[in-house]
């Protein structure tokens, strides 16, 4: 087998494995938030303020979390077009 395929097939292995523990990672914190969501709205002493500063910690967890996928999306396809061509 020519080391280029045996290269090619780590790769794509290496993506299939990323793609299943950010899938995970992602089902984990979606289930942490909802968790989160219903003790911050059952603790009447929080203020608004605080709780304002949470939901935009989420927010922004969630956009870096968005942004982390997509820049190793595009390394992979990167990697792909160097193997293809």
């Amino acid at each position: 087998m020519d080391q280029k395929q045996i290269l090619k097939q780590m790769i794509e292995f290496n993506q299939a494995t990323f793609n299943n523990t950010y899938q995970a990672m992602v089902l984990l914190q979606d289930q942490f938030e909802r968790v989160a969501q219903t003790t911050i709205e059952q603790a009447n002493w929080l203020p608004a303020e605080g709780r304002k500063a949470i939901e935009n910690w989420v927010e922004a967890y969630k956009t870096g979390r968005d942004n982390y996928k997509s820049y190793v999306e595009d390394s992979y396809k990167k990697v792909e077009k160097y193997f293809a061509g």
